[in-house]
């Protein structure tokens, strides 16, 4: 079984028969920063005062302003590695689940484990990845299924 040694994070760098069933990854970390969420909100439209009114979020169950989910989401495709020619598409996201708020400061890290490995055709498969972000304390924050469109050996574009 394949396992990348600390801070590889998921790699998606090879033919789809490369991959086995079983396969983990752990990524470097990346502390989420008050400008991560302003940029994320500008280039979203998402303004929802619980990601950037302070005194809003203190009023709130959570006691302080939180990064979206969907940015958490977006960082940690970043933390994947992904190499041009192999990576034909990202294929979708099921049963993503948000368990726990990051808060600016969190550092994230993504574990992630191939659990299906399905043929498409000659020119492609899919490899399908659980994926849990867990944050500096090793608590959960996200849980996903992700999938992603890997090239076959030799055809590659």
């Amino acid at each position: 079984m394949h396992q990348s040694r600390g801070g590889e994070g998921v790699r998606f760098d090879r033919p789809f028969e490369q991959y086995a069933l079983g396969e983990r990854h752990r990524s470097r970390g990346r502390t989420i920063t008050e400008a991560d969420i302003v940029q994320f909100a500008g280039v979203s439209g998402d303004f929802y005062p619980l990601h950037l009114d302070r005194e809003y979020a203190r009023q709130t169950r959570f006691g302080e302003r939180i990064a979206h989910g969907m940015l958490t989401m977006s960082v940690a495709t970043g933390l994947w590695v992904m190499e041009p020619g192999c990576v034909l598409a990202f294929y979708g996201i099921d049963a993503l689940r948000f368990v726990r708020p990051v808060k600016i400061g969190d550092t994230i890290y993504v574990e992630s484990e191939v659990k299906r490995l399905t043929e498409r055709g000659e020119e492609a498969g899919l490899v399908t990845v659980h994926q849990r972000i867990v944050n500096q304390r090793e608590e959960t924050v996200v849980d996903a299924v992700v999938h992603v469109l890997v090239a076959r050996e030799g055809k590659a574009p």
